[in-house]
């Protein structure tokens, strides 16, 4: 039997259809809500999910320990009143097709895996999440190579917390999320674990699995992002640095200057070859986001968001290694104390 468990902090737009999507799932015997001290409506959706779904249990997390994130307490809290065998972790703002819990256990069978987790397909309605999401997931797939993360050879781990199936008793093994409790890429950390212990994992992007709505206002995508990207981009100098050498607009500022001077009649020789090299730049940074947009499986029109895409992301990056670096950042209202790995 697997167990879903649904932490949930103020989450009355999605809650509803994360908890029908998993409890229509044949291999669901239980679906576990864990509502975090949510200030919305919330717990009153929650209650009226009860009476039409027998699978539905809610749990109050109560108050948070010292220490620990708000969302990994809630998830053990989960995790100790579940009683299946297979630990199903995800966010409540997921909708899980038909046949992806099926899915997920055939995974974990075909490849040995006592961890599968998968990165979800991504709703975006606006033009803000159509310009940074994809940049970000296209920014991850080159740092967090599936290959290597999925080879038992390699120590590269990793996962995604709104899909993560682990097998119960190598939850318990590694210490489940009391050992990550004050990790905010608390996903990440937890498949360190697993795959230090010897265990495999198998992580991956599929199509017709899930898919979310990650952030329904500007402002929440841009605490989201600036809680996370510095320590999912290396957490330290030099990787900061190697990021922003990839994906500052400089070629866009540069050809803007040139071209400005050289049609203000500002003539000097170097001009022109000085806007055939930001040209080409240019023109070679597009095709490398075209080709990354095609591999992560996005439209391709997407590429009209490529210079809004690179200016967020470096201001969110620096964003995120402000607040990391001062050592705390906010997310749904608490401060916790920031980390880097």
């Amino acid at each position: 039997m697997v167990s879903v468990i649904i932490p949930a902090r103020n989450e009355e737009a999605s809650i509803a259809r994360a908890v029908e999507s998993v409890a229509m799932q044949l291999e669901v015997g239980e679906v576990i809500a864990v509502n975090d001290d949510s200030t919305d409506a919330t717990g009153a959706i929650l209650a009226d999910l009860v009476a039409r779904y027998p699978k539905l249990r809610v749990l109050d997390a109560g108050r948070l320990p010292e220490g620990w994130a708000g969302k990994n307490h809630a998830a053990s809290v989960g995790a100790a009143a579940a009683a299946g065998d297979w630990l199903l972790f995800t966010d409540a703002d997921t909708y899980h097709y038909p046949g992806s819990t099926r899915r997920a256990l055939t995974d974990a069978a075909d490849r040995r895996a006592v961890l599968v987790s998968y990165s979800p397909e991504q709703e975006m309605e606006t033009w803000w999440e159509r310009a940074l999401i994809p940049f970000v997931y296209c920014r991850l797939a080159a740092r967090f190579s599936f290959a290597r993360v999925n080879d038992p050879r390699c120590p590269d781990a990793a996962a995604n917390g709104q899909f993560l199936l682990v097998l119960r008793d190598a939850y318990d093994d590694v210490g489940g999320h009391s050992a990550v409790h004050g990790e905010i890429l608390e996903d990440v950390a937890l498949a360190r674990l697993v795959k230090k212990r010897g265990y495999g994992i198998y992580f991956t992007a599929p199509v017709g699995v899930i898919r979310t709505r990650m952030y329904r206002s500007f402002a929440a995508m841009w605490q989201g992002w600036t809680k996370n990207l510095y320590p999912l981009a290396g957490g330290d100098t030099k990787s900061l640095i190697w990021e922003f050498a990839e994906v500052l607009p400089v070629a866009e500022v540069g050809l803007t200057l040139v071209a400005l001077l050289y049609f203000a009649n500002v003539r000097h020789f170097l001009l022109a070859p000085a806007l055939c090299l930001f040209v080409g730049v240019l023109l070679a940074r597009h095709l490398a986001y075209a080709a990354a947009l095609y591999r992560n499986l996005y439209p391709m029109a997407y590429i009209e968001y490529y210079e809004a895409g690179a200016v967020l992301y470096s201001v969110a990056l620096i964003g995120s290694w402000w607040k990391t670096t001062r050592g705390r950042v906010m997310w749904k209202g608490r401060r916790y104390a920031a980390k880097t790995p």
